[in-house]
């Protein structure tokens, strides 16, 4: 009976991992409805440009995170050496998403005129906000079980910060990103409406699922680490360690999950494929 129970709550626990995996598949239809339209409308020569513009900054401050990331695996292995090994692919992974962010977080303000008085859209045209929440609940679960872990010294000072910081800091990059996407006014032609409501759509996905991911790795890690741990399970059948692996399991899959659906959205709002390449 006891098996049969732990069975059963490992299944409920990926549960949500799947729906966070099902919403992210349903918002690329968003993001096709958001493309099409760009493509049934001839912008106007400054919302050409301003796609133009976007496209080379997201591709400058991406590229720089990856030379980041680069540049902190050689730090490690000096620092390190042969231990540095395990940390590569998370350190250029973190180099990666820091980019994405910092890319959305300081795009330039597109040049176009705006309406006059000025008129905003509404946060549920650009994005689901059940995927928004999840990226808030995801960080503040990762704080809630990164901050006990490193008290009670089971994590070093060095795991502890990084754990901490690096989902912290990318929830405020991605509320940065999101609030400057709300808060710019609608261009005032009619032309450049779809590529507006393109660029949003395309930041407010990429910075959520960015933010999502660097918060839902170390949490499967951590939840996992927490879960094997013999001196956590008691004798006998015990809910808790089988809950903490099912939950370690499912953030990382949900975290893989989204990292993919990230790639698909780093592809630039395209009006015409030669406008970007002139």
């Amino acid at each position: 009976m006891g098996r049969l129970i732990a069975v059963l709550l490992f299944i409920a626990v990926l549960v949500p991992g799947v729906l966070l995996g099902r919403a992210w598949w349903l918002a690329g239809g968003r993001r096709t409805v958001a493309a099409g339209a760009v493509e049934l409308v001839e912008p106007t020569p400054e919302g050409a440009r301003t796609l133009q513009r976007q496209a080379q900054h997201g591709r400058r401050i991406r590229l720089l995170g990856l030379l980041l990331g680069a540049a902190g695996v050689i730090g490690s292995v000096v620092v390190l050496a042969e231990a540095s090994v395990f940390l590569w692919v998370p350190v250029l992974l973190l180099g990666l998403l820091s980019g994405v962010l910092l890319a959305e977080a300081t795009r330039p303000r597109p040049r176009w005129s705006t309406t006059v008085p000025p008129r905003r859209p509404r946060r549920s045209d650009q994005i689901s906000g059940w995927l928004v929440w999840t990226m808030r609940a995801v960080v503040a679960a990762q704080v809630a079980v990164t901050v006990p872990q490193w008290r009670s010294g089971e994590l070093s000072d060095g795991v502890g910060w990084a754990a901490l910081v690096a989902p912290v800091v990318a929830w405020v990059l991605a509320e940065i990103a999101l609030l400057r996407a709300l808060l710019r006014p609608l261009p005032a032609q009619g032309a450049d409406v779809p590529v507006d409501e393109a660029l949003r759509t395309w930041t407010a996905h990429l910075v959520t699922a960015a933010a999502t991911v660097l918060a839902l790795l170390p949490l499967g890690t951590l939840l996992l680490r927490a879960g094997i741990d013999p001196d956590g399970a008691s004798e006998g059948f015990d809910v808790l360690p089988v809950a903490l692996v099912a939950g370690g399991f499912s953030a990382l899959a949900a975290g893989v999950a989204v990292a993919g659906f990230l790639l698909t959205w780093l592809r630039p709002v395209r009006s015409d494929a030669r406008a970007l390449t002139r």
